[in-house]
């Protein structure tokens, strides 16, 4: 075999490449608490919006 060690060698680089992959967040704690009360804002308006859409179905017919 001349390539005997090519599994090993696969397996560190892979190893490697996912561990610069999977990052840590880089946001502060403030940054990060607005980003999330965004997120919460925009679902609230959709899910208000849903709710003044929906009629009960004995209303649709």
């Amino acid at each position: 075999m001349t390539r005997g060690n090519q599994r090993d060698t696969d397996r560190a680089k892979a190893q490697k490449k996912a561990n610069a992959t999977k990052g840590k967040n880089t946001m502060s704690g403030s940054e990060f608490q607005k980003t999330k009360e965004d997120a919460a804002t925009i679902m609230r308006e959709k899910q208000k919006k849903g709710e003044s859409s929906h009629r009960p179905r004995a209303e649709r017919e």
